[in-house]
């Protein structure tokens, strides 16, 4: 995303306002800051608020390892209404009766979500076939065959249950898509079901009270928006850390692979002053290899 501005490198982690893309959030948070490149870690519905780790300048070519964190979600799901779309957006489908339905049913069948499943990705989501997002074919009528993939529920915390809704509070691996369980909640239920409300908490250990909001940045002064940014290798956390002496970052920085034990396949790299240089992979017993580097250095991790 090559635009004007300056190269500001850094993670943002914003709390995402509802009925805003996540391309919108990307663009009006870019603007504040006035950096030249960015890009986003996963995308949140128009209709979800929350947390949205923001990725700038070097930072942009370790976003793909955010992608495959797991999520941390609080949602409502509404009973007896069924949209178009899964969501509270969408066009009502069909509007059943609830009168029978009991807290222990909807316990029983919430609960009943946790753990590996198989799951069809909505028509109406960001996927891409043959080039457009699958939401385009669906606005359109058409219907695009979808295969399946597994995902996971690790957690499911019931807040609340009511006759007409429920709120819950849900960890799931990548991929899986909140509306599409709470369809399957309706389903299972048999009354129909939509998403009325879903807010996301928690992105790889990040938390959505780390996050600012647009509001916020935009009344900051602008030379302090800045201090919002965390360092690119926040988004690294998880890995292990090696310290090269200057002989082997130097080796690395050339493509070189270089002889030091790797406490794992991928391990973040810091020169001698400490200063974050980039991603390696276990090469073989006692070597590490250049996975992706950064064009400059960026500044000491704390």
């Amino acid at each position: 995303m090559g635009r004007k501005g300056q190269a500001i490198d850094g993670v943002l982690l914003l709390d995402k306002p509802r009925d805003i893309t996540s391309n919108g959030a990307l663009q009006s948070a870019r603007r504040l800051l006035g950096a030249a490149k960015a890009g986003h870690t996963g995308t949140l519905d128009p209709m979800a608020t929350g947390l949205l780790p923001l990725c700038f300048g070097e930072a942009t070519k370790f976003s793909s390892l955010l992608l495959d964190a797991s999520k941390v979600y609080r949602a409502r799901i509404t009973f007896g209404i069924a949209t178009a779309t899964g969501d509270v957006q969408g066009e009502v489908l069909q509007r059943t009766d609830i009168g029978a339905l009991e807290s222990v049913q909807i316990v029983r069948v919430l609960e009943g979500l946790i753990g590996e499943q198989e799951q069809v990705p909505p028509m109406y989501s960001a996927l891409k076939h043959a080039g457009r997002p699958l939401y385009e074919y669906a606005r359109a009528g058409q219907q695009i065959e979808r295969a399946s993939r597994r995902i996971q529920v690790y957690s499911l915390e019931i807040s609340s249950v009511e006759r007409t809704d429920a709120e819950i509070r849900i960890e799931v691996s990548k991929g899986t898509y909140i509306r599409s369980l709470a369809e399957e909640v309706g389903l299972r239920l048999g009354v129909g079901a939509h998403l009325s409300a879903l807010r996301r908490e928690g992105v790889a250990g990040f938390r959505v009270e780390q996050a600012v909001t647009l509001d916020r940045l935009a009344e900051s002064p602008p030379e302090q928006r800045r201090s919002w940014l965390l360092p690119t290798d926040a988004l690294l956390a998880g890995l292990p850390r090696i310290d090269l002496d200057e002989t082997r970052s130097r080796k690395l920085r050339q493509g070189g692979a270089v002889a030091v034990k790797a406490p794992g396949e991928l391990v973040r790299l810091y020169d001698p002053s400490g200063s974050f240089i980039g991603v390696g992979r276990a090469a073989g017993e006692g070597v590490v290899a250049p996975q992706r580097l950064l064009q400059t250095t960026c500044a000491k991790a704390s």
